[in-house]
């Protein structure tokens, strides 16, 4: 009997519902934390800065107030919650060492995380939207795209993002995780933490993989559809200037969605295909897919659009 009791404790200390998880920096590089997060927080301040001022411009300038822009400002303002999500637990793992954060930290960091993540997918395909109609059907651009309309889209796909986002992450609190709960990464990724779980877990996978049909799965189509349609309009223009124009219209969304996609589908051969990779390489791709696209966005739309970039100048003091 003793021995049974002393085996039933063991194994209570071994499993927790409400587990302290631990984070992890870059693997092999702990002893020059410090030195790492210095260009990390140069590029944290980059996104900052850079969606901060389109915000700005999108809000104050009178010039601006046009469908194309409020989209973008809803990109810049999802660009901001995804680098704000990811920047605590990150900088506070290169500063301090700072490694354990709770279950429930850890849930609500997803939430965010994964929702901005879902969000900018969508607004991605909402741009497409605009581009396609401004090309294809430019004379009813301001009947189609109005405000309201704009702000019923940002709003459903908030909406979306937030109901699946929330549905997939409170299946993790029937879940028990083992005493080494060691993340891979320094921040909380869902197909991360769901490895961790000794309990079964494949209603979370089934789970994040709908949830991920359901988004990215209808999102890059839609994209690849809308562009298809462009395409296929813009060749029927005779004359080339006309061509070119309609083209160089949508080179700062195709940027946007490059960078979005990109990291994103390297990460995922990254974790399918190489395996043998070093945890060096993990680390940084899993930092990339995060950090690019709210760093690159504000530049690429400030260099390719004209408006956007005259209206940052105008803000910043003249000598």
């Amino acid at each position: 009997m003793p021995q049974i009791q002393d085996n039933m404790e063991s194994l209570s200390n071994f499993t927790s519902k409400f587990p302290t998880l631990l984070l992890t920096g870059i693997p092999g590089l702990e002893s020059v934390h410090g030195w790492i997060s210095i260009p990390f927080c140069c590029l944290y301040a980059t996104a900052l800065t850079g969606n901060s001022m389109i915000l700005l411009v999108v809000i104050t300038q009178q010039s601006l107030q046009e469908p194309m822009h409020y989209l973008l400002s809803v990109l810049s303002a999802t660009d901001l919650g995804l680098t704000v999500s990811t920047m605590s637990t990150t900088s506070a793992m290169l500063w301090f060492d700072a490694r354990q954060i709770s279950l429930d930290a850890c849930i609500i960091q997803m939430f965010f995380l994964h929702g901005f993540t879902v969000t900018e997918s969508g607004v991605l395909m909402a741009m497409a939207f605009d581009r396609y109609v401004a090309i294809c059907n430019p004379l009813r651009y301001t009947a189609v795209l109005t405000n309201s309309r704009i702000i019923q889209m940002a709003l459903v796909l908030s909406a979306r993002s937030a109901i699946l986002i929330a549905t997939g992450l409170l299946l993790l609190k029937r879940l028990s995780f083992c005493k080494m709960n060691i993340l891979s990464h320094s921040y909380c990724y869902h197909p991360d933490v769901i490895k961790l779980a000794c309990s079964d877990a494949r209603a979370n996978s089934i789970c994040g993989l709908l949830i991920l049909i359901l988004t990215t799965g209808v999102d890059a189509p839609c994209i690849v559809l809308s562009y298809v349609l462009i395409i296929r309009s813009v060749l029927r223009i005779a004359f080339p200037e006309e061509r070119n124009k309609a083209f160089s219209a949508c080179v700062s969304h195709i940027g946007a969605v490059a960078t979005f996609y990109i990291p994103l589908i390297s990460l995922s051969l990254v974790h399918r295909y190489a395996h043998s990779a070093p945890k060096v390489v993990h680390s940084m791709m899993a930092n990339i897919y995060l950090l690019l696209p709210p760093v690159l966005n504000p530049i690429i739309y400030s260099v390719k659009t004209k408006q956007i970039r005259k209206a940052i100048l105008s803000l910043l003091p003249k000598k």
